[in-house]
């Protein structure tokens, strides 16, 4: 069911159970009313008769020819006058007695004052009524046929005004529904055409303060994302591309130029040797490309627990100068650090934390001109604050906003060679760990990478 049939439904059986209660009350209370006054005019009636017996002492039989010749008083009431002692007195019409009384009734009658009750379809009064200091009961019962009529009139009113007001209530109700969620059609017409060749359409954001609007804000800013995320998808997929192809064109070429004629051994060697080093790239960039998907997770996938860093920045230490053992690494801790092992450790995920180090201790290494790279642990509460410090060219002015972007090379990739993955994958994992990775660096004097993460 849609929402605008829904919210139709709703609002329209909501209206209608209140317009039922209303009508309810106005029929039963109008009903209740009508009783209430018909009992008094029949009590009045009834005393009328009371009186003009015993004040006029007019006989009986004149009084019933009075009854019979009445036009339609309370649609022929019919009274009847007993003694205390269960004497009739009087009464209109014995033959057709209606409320037929019994000893018992007018002892009732004594003993409430006065009942109200119904025979049948007719309304019935009994009361006592005392003349001259002696107590009578008279009882009087009609059929009240005009207030009837006007209260089926009323009922009558009430069910056919209920209805359609039902049916103007469901009319309108669809009709503001649809207008409301006109904007949501809309936006679903729009979303519709949206695909991953026109990322860039945006939908309609209203007057930007409804629900709906907000709803519209909401999902430009998902499209926002999501272009960007294409964006820098096609640009990583380009990148990747143009670094294998690179590695993987120089092996074929020298493999190509080997089996062109026969060569000495030596050469061979060379050839070999040549395409030993471009498959070794290709390795490295590989490994630095499933390290780069594996910080790209979402955090909740990703194993978190409490990692000192010290230990860590060691194991990364030794991994470095296992594969290139004429680096210098150098490793320091301030005096409140090595007092306090508390403030190096984090919650982190040891394996990304070791690829950052490791990152940043190679970096420091390829680019400074003794190739070491100087490494210190200190507290700055409430984080934990480790710098790779190197004796290198720096970085320039202009490579500087560009260093954290995949695959990028600056003005210093002619001292080293590497794929670019280095410090954008470092910066990814840090970010992760919710971190942060900033960098100070002064023209031939070397640069400073600035790790700070909140300790436990």
């Amino acid at each position: 069911m849609q929402i605008k049939t829904r919210l139709t439904l709703l609002f329209t059986v909501l209206a209608a159970a209140l317009l039922l209660i209303f009508s309810f009350i106005i029929y039963f209370s109008s009903a209740q009313t009508r009783e209430e006054e018909y009992f008094k005019r029949l009590k009045q009636q009834a005393s009328t008769k009371a009186d003009l017996l015993f004040d006029t002492k007019l006989p009986p039989n004149i009084l019933q020819l009075i009854y019979k010749k009445a036009p339609n008083t309370l649609f022929q009431e019919e009274v009847a006058v007993y003694d205390s002692a269960f004497h009739l007195l009087y009464h209109d019409a014995v033959d057709i007695d209606k409320i037929k009384e019994t000893k018992g009734m007018i002892d009732s009658i004594l003993t409430h004052k006065e009942i109200h009750f119904y025979v049948g379809k007719l309304q019935a009064i009994g009361f006592e009524y005392v003349y001259n200091h002696h107590a009578y009961v008279v009882t009087a019962a009609a059929h009240d046929e005009y207030g009837l009529a006007k209260l089926a009139t009323l009922r009558n009113t009430l069910i056919i005004a209920l209805l359609v007001s039902i049916i103007v209530i469901f009319l309108a109700g669809e009709f503001f529904a649809k207008q409301s969620l006109k904007p949501v059609q809309a936006l679903v017409d729009k979303v519709k055409k949206i695909t991953a060749s026109n990322l860039d359409s945006r939908v309609e954001e209203g007057n930007r303060k409804d629900e709906i609007a907000a709803l519209a804000i909401t999902f430009n800013e998902m499209l926002n994302r999501l272009e960007n995320s294409f964006d820098a998808q096609k640009q990583f997929v380009s990148n990747i591309s143009h670094e294998l192809r690179t590695p993987l064109s120089a092996i074929i070429s020298e493999l190509e130029l080997a089996l062109s004629r026969e060569r000495s051994v030596e050469h061979y060697r060379e050839v070999i040797q040549r395409a030993l080093s471009d498959a070794k790239k290709l390795a490295r960039l590989s490994s630095g490309l499933l390290d780069f998907a594996k910080a790209s997770y979402d955090q909740s996938e990703i194993a978190f627990k409490e990692t000192r860093l010290d230990e860590v920045l060691m194991d990364a230490r030794q991994q470095v100068l296992h594969v290139n053992g004429h680096y210098k690494i150098h490793i320091s801790f301030t005096d409140e650090v090595a007092e306090d092992d508390d403030y190096i450790s984090v919650s982190g995920n040891e394996y990304l934390l070791k690829v950052a180090f490791l990152n940043l201790m190679e970096n420091a290494c390829k680019f400074s001109s003794d190739q070491s790279c100087r490494v210190q642990i200190t507290h700055e509460h409430p984080d934990v604050v480790v710098s790779f410090a190197d004796t290198g060219k720096g970085i320039a002015a202009k490579d500087l906003p560009h260093i954290f972007e995949p695959f990028y090379r600056g003005e210093n990739k002619q001292f080293a060679d590497g794929n670019g993955i280095g410090l954008s994958l470092t910066q990814k994992i840090i970010q992760l760990h919710h971190g942060t990775l900033e960098v100070q660096t002064e023209q031939d004097k070397g640069s400073v990478f600035i790790l700070r993460m909140r300790h436990v």
